[in-house]
């Protein structure tokens, strides 16, 4: 063969390998990137974790086209599927519009929401969530159901879902099918008013970090020392006078029962329920100062702004007191849809054994005549409180006890693990340390049903989780206290104690750095979470 030929069939086959190779490395490469782009819905980072992840291939891709779907044009439903679109047309620039399920919908591509009377969902909150590359079907026994579910959809999106812009990316969901209920019937936050005032959009903000992570309760403190944060119709001067100042003594503020009533409907619409906390017979200076003939002495004190407990009481033996009481449970117990009326009783120094039980029996019964249930912190437990009260336990695993001997449901807030306002470390700029230091693994790792040994799950009612403001005056301070602590109380509600676990929940934690980022939350970057920046 001569050198020609020999040149030509050594160009050929070194033409043919590059040729192999080149389709070789474009398949590798088109294979790569397929399995870059395609998510895994049982390694999604959830929170609260779900009961049970099925993992299908393939991705749902929300598009202009998408649809929402109800199964029944009602109202309630209607307003579920309207909060979706709502809520994922700032950042997809998509106007999804809302539709009754019907043959001609039938279309691939759509998102459908549907009622069942499935055995299943025997919980009112469960729901079913199936993800295929054609469609999205979230499918529950109750509207609330459907919200809670709305959350996981949500957390399934991309993090650049949270932002009030529109993002130029997919709107791929991971393909898979997830069935979910929550272990506690209550799952709440409070929110202190009384000693900085947050206004009505403050406020809602808090709310929606609330419903984003499946919580149900939000717990307001509207009355303390410092002030008196609600109006009273027949009594004008609890707000005029009582709320005028707050801690620093500078300007305080109050709701309006019209700015309430505000607030409690965003709250419905968010599947949550508000529970007023009127504190009594102590933590009263703000009433006291208002009205001189609440106090023994008929003498009113000079409103107090420090941050110090204990040294107030209404006056337990007038009258007046009780009308007063009667006046103002009515007048909230009226613009409040829920079923919780809190009554207060913690720290009631000033006021003596004999007459704080006397006080806590008839204010009860007040109560009761308006048609609420009874909250109060752990130590109305000493009077004869009845059955199916609530008591928060807070701070005396002896009250607790007592309380639950008594036939009355625990509700969990323990201060060395649930106060959102107790410093990470002794180096947070906010907050206090009187019960502890609440780095974020503390306030992960415990459970309701162990932390008492004589309170067994079945004495509890839930969990919840307080925010104090003596060190919080505005919602980014609410913001560094909240986050990242909020969602793991939430899990701790949620998901089954089997199913959680510090290792594992610190990198789901973890990797909700980015969707914190475009939330643009002021959160504690804490060094115990590996933040996946």
């Amino acid at each position: 063969m001569d050198n020609k030929n020999l040149n030509k069939k050594q160009f050929l086959i070194r033409n043919t390998i590059i040729a192999i190779f080149g389709l070789a490395l474009f398949l590798t490469l088109a294979f790569s990137s397929r399995n870059f782009n395609e998510k895994d819905m049982s390694k999604e980072s959830l929170i609260p974790i779900p009961i049970q992840i099925e993992n299908y291939e393939g991705n749902f891709t929300i598009t202009p086209e998408t649809v929402i779907l109800i199964s029944e044009d009602e109202e309630e439903m209607r307003s579920v599927a309207s909060y979706l679109s709502e809520f994922l047309s700032p950042a997809t620039g998509f106007e999804l519009p809302v539709k009754q399920n019907s043959e001609e919908n039938k279309n691939s591509g759509n998102i459908l929401l549907s009622l069942s009377e499935n055995s299943q969902f025997q919980k009112p909150e469960a729901y079913t969530l199936e993800v295929t590359v054609e469609n999205v079907h979230l499918q529950a026994s109750t509207p609330e159901g459907l919200f809670r579910g709305i959350q996981t959809l949500r957390q399934l999106l991309p993090p650049e879902i949270e932002s009030d812009k529109v993002q130029n990316i997919e709107w791929n969901v991971s393909s898979g099918k997830i069935e979910d209920h929550p272990q506690y019937s209550y799952r709440g936050a409070m929110l202190d008013v009384s000693r900085h005032f947050f206004s009505v959009n403050e406020v809602k903000q808090y709310i929606d970090f609330l419903a984003a992570y499946k919580m149900n309760k939000l717990h307001l403190h509207l009355s303390d020392d410092q002030g008196w944060r609600i109006e009273i119709k027949k009594w004008p001067k609890l707000t005029s006078i009582g709320g005028s100042r707050e801690v620093g003594d500078t300007e305080g503020g109050f709701y309006t029962q019209e700015d309430y009533k505000e607030i409690v409907a965003y709250a419905q619409k968010h599947y949550i329920t508000v529970i007023p906390e009127i504190d009594m017979p102590g933590h009263t200076n703000a009433a006291l100062a208002s009205y001189p003939q609440l106090n023994c002495d008929d003498n009113a004190p000079e409103l107090y702004t420090g941050i110090e407990v204990g040294f107030s009481s209404l006056c337990v033996n007038k009258e007046i007191t009780y009308e007063f009481i009667d006046d103002v449970i009515s007048e909230i117990a009226a613009i409040t849809p829920g079923p919780y009326f809190h009554i207060g009783g913690d720290e009631s120094h000033a006021t003596s054994k004999e007459d704080y039980n006397y006080f806590i029996n008839r204010v009860q019964k007040i109560v009761k005549k308006y048609d609420k249930e009874i909250i109060g912190w752990d130590e109305i437990q000493t009077a004869d409180i009845e059955e199916g009260v609530v008591a928060q336990f807070w701070h005396s695993e002896e009250n607790a006890i007592a309380a639950k001997k008594k036939k009355a449901k625990i509700l969990m807030s323990p201060s060395k693990r649930a106060y959102m306002d107790m410093q990470y470390d002794s180096l947070s700029p906010l907050g206090l340390h009187w019960a502890a230091y609440i780095e974020v693994d503390s306030a992960y790792n415990w459970n309701p049903a162990t932390l008492v040994p004589e309170i067994a799950k079945e004495d509890i009612v839930g969990i919840e989780a307080p925010l104090w403001t003596e060190t919080i005056k505005d919602i980014e301070d609410v913001e560094y206290m909240v986050f990242p602590r909020l969602p793991g109380y939430a899990e701790i509600g949620w998901s089954p104690d089997s199913l959680r676990d510090w290792g594992e929940y610190k990198v789901r934690l973890g990797e909700q750095y980015k969707r914190f980022k475009i939330m643009n939350l002021n959160f504690y970057e804490s060094p115990r979470v590996p933040w996946e920046k």
